[in-house]
């Protein structure tokens, strides 16, 4: 049984990925009757696979034991968050924490996306974590490709409806970065009501702001922009930072979370907040050929593959049957 409250294209993803090999039935964990239908689908399962720790990944873990069966919890950002100085993260609520710290020491196995992740989640559920595996997201390398001479401006892709989110993406470190840099366009994409009125407001002339994309439109984003910036304040390994490096974007990011592993040596890495060596990355970047362009490609193309991501589950499901 395969549970999401969310369901996004890396979920899919391991959805379609899972299906490859075992009859897998999936369940949206969304509203009031998730817990009667959990309990069904449990009962037909051998085995439980669940997006983001969460009150509904309670229920799933818990189920799942009572049936004397196992869970594996995949964790990605946001369940691995406690930022109250920004209102983000599910560990800032006494109850839902209780819940979610019984969750991860129940499962069978825990997968953060990215080792910091495995180390912040063991400290706030306060265990030694010895059920955590690293395994990180992979990603299309012939889907998500370089095409076409690049323009020279940064972009950001970021997913924010609310805001505690739109904090947690450094969006509003990014416009102080470009009320610095007057000269540059930067692009913004993937705000959604009602945050993204406020942005456009506080934003200077030079920022250009697009609603939410779909996954072609992102592509030819992607493809288009010279610079990729990763502005977070808190981050698991970024999605869209992998997809416009393996499309040529030279990345410049902060040094938090999973933003170094995407990195590594292909690009910038900055102290959150600090806009002055962050416009200074960014200017050193958009002057760089296309060369360190590819050098991001090529990291992630190999470092960061679907059959890795495939290889890591099929062995750690493995161990969850026998």
């Amino acid at each position: 049984m395969f549970t999401s409250s969310l369901f996004t294209p890396f979920i899919s993803e391991d959805l379609t990925l899972l299906r490859k090999h075992f009859d897998v039935d999936h369940l949206k964990t969304l509203g009031a009757s998730a817990p009667l239908k959990i309990i069904a689908g449990v009962r037909r399962a051998d085995l439980t696979f669940t997006w983001f720790a969460s009150v509904y990944s309670f229920f799933v873990v818990q189920t799942a034991a009572l049936f004397g069966k196992r869970s594996i919890v995949v964790i990605g950002g946001v369940d691995a968050a406690r930022v109250p100085e920004i209102g983000y993260g599910i560990w800032l609520s006494p109850w839902k924490a209780i819940l979610v710290r019984n969750a991860l020491r129940k499962a069978f196995r825990v997968l953060p996306v990215d080792p910091s992740l495995g180390r912040e989640v063991a400290r706030l559920a306060e265990y030694d974590g010895e059920n955590i595996r690293w395994v990180p997201t992979g990603y299309d390398a012939s889907f998500w490709t370089p095409r076409g001479p690049k323009e020279r401006h940064v972009l950001t892709v970021a997913a924010c409806h609310d805001e505690g989110r739109l904090k947690a993406k450094g969006i509003d470190f990014l416009i102080s970065c470009a009320r610095r840099m007057p000269g540059t366009r930067f692009v913004l994409v993937g705000l959604m009501s009602p945050v993204i009125e406020r942005v456009r407001v506080d934003a200077p002339a030079n920022v250009e702001i697009i609603p939410f994309a779909n996954r072609e439109d992102l592509l030819r984003q992607y493809q288009r922009a010279r610079v990729y910036l990763q502005p977070s304040m808190t981050e698991g390994l970024p999605n869209s930072l992998c997809e416009a490096m393996l499309c040529g974007c030279i990345p410049v990011g902060t040094r938090v979370g999973g933003i170094p592993t995407a990195i590594g040596d292909a690009g910038f890495l900055v102290p959150y907040g600090d806009v002055e060596k962050t416009t200074a990355a960014l200017e050193t970047a958009l002057g760089a050929d296309g060369v360190a362009g590819q050098k991001g490609r090529e990291r992630i193309a190999s470092e960061f593959t679907l059959e890795r991501r495939e290889r890591a589950l099929l062995e750690i499901i493995g161990e969850a049957a026998a």
